[in-house]
């Protein structure tokens, strides 16, 4: 068993098989419940429990996926091209939207984590968690914070993202397609940009956008934030 669980393909076949299950799962109950991501995570959390496997090890296969992260970041430039003119008649509106919402979420974040007594490291670890997981790496380690924090924040914000995302843009009305897709992938990164895919072309085509200049926004507003409300 020991020899079966060190194989890197343990972890690896476990977290597609999982994922396959989700998908298949969401295909015949279509909830924001049984979103595959969301399913995935908690088989496989479920999985590790009941056998007793630490997740080091299970960690070992599982880390393969990580390195498909910045290609199929760099892969939603197809879309983004083939949406350029849509990109570049609406960039005002783009800019404005993601400047505005990286100021207000990490105004409450702060504010947040103030009135609740947390410590200023861990507190500005929580900063970038609706960045993608290499910048807001970058973006923590350059506040003294910590990433470990800032790794779970990102994948948390990025799942509850795609799970009640589009839920929530039902719910307030928005219609636009650029605007749907500048909401999940501005909050939600890769795995927002995921679900607003799955909506359309122009939506994950925004969603991709809204990546890169969410990244460099929070580059800039996270210090500015951290210094004029936490001190």
């Amino acid at each position: 068993m020991k020899e079966v669980v060190a194989n890197p393909l343990f972890g690896l076949t476990l977290s597609i098989l999982a994922y396959f299950i989700a998908a298949q799962i969401h295909r015949k109950w279509t909830n924001p419940a049984t979103t595959p991501l969301l399913l995935a995570v908690i088989m496989v959390i479920v999985f590790l429990k009941a056998t007793n496997i630490s997740y080091r090890d299970y960690y070992v296969g599982g880390s393969y996926l990580n390195t498909l992260i910045i290609p199929s970041t760099v892969a939603l430039g197809i879309p983004l091209f083939q949406a350029f003119k849509l990109m570049r008649f609406h960039a005002r509106s783009i800019i404005a939207g993601v400047v505005i919402g990286a100021i207000v979420n990490t105004t409450l974040t702060a504010l947040l984590a103030k009135a609740f007594g947390m410590n200023f490291f861990l507190a500005i670890s929580l900063f970038p968690k609706s960045v993608t997981t290499a910048m807001a790496i970058g973006i923590t380690s350059k506040m003294g914070g910590m990433t470990t924090i800032t790794l779970v924040v990102v994948v948390a914000t990025g799942i509850l993202t795609s799970v009640i995302g589009t839920v929530l843009l039902d719910l307030f009305g928005i219609k636009d397609r650029v605007a749907k897709g500048v909401a999940l992938g501005g909050t939600g990164h890769a795995i927002g940009t995921g679900a607003a895919m799955q909506l359309g072309q122009i939506e994950g085509a925004m969603a991709g956008l809204s990546i890169g200049v969410t990244g460099i926004v929070y580059v800039i507003v996270s210090p500015m934030i951290a210094a004029i409300i936490l001190k």
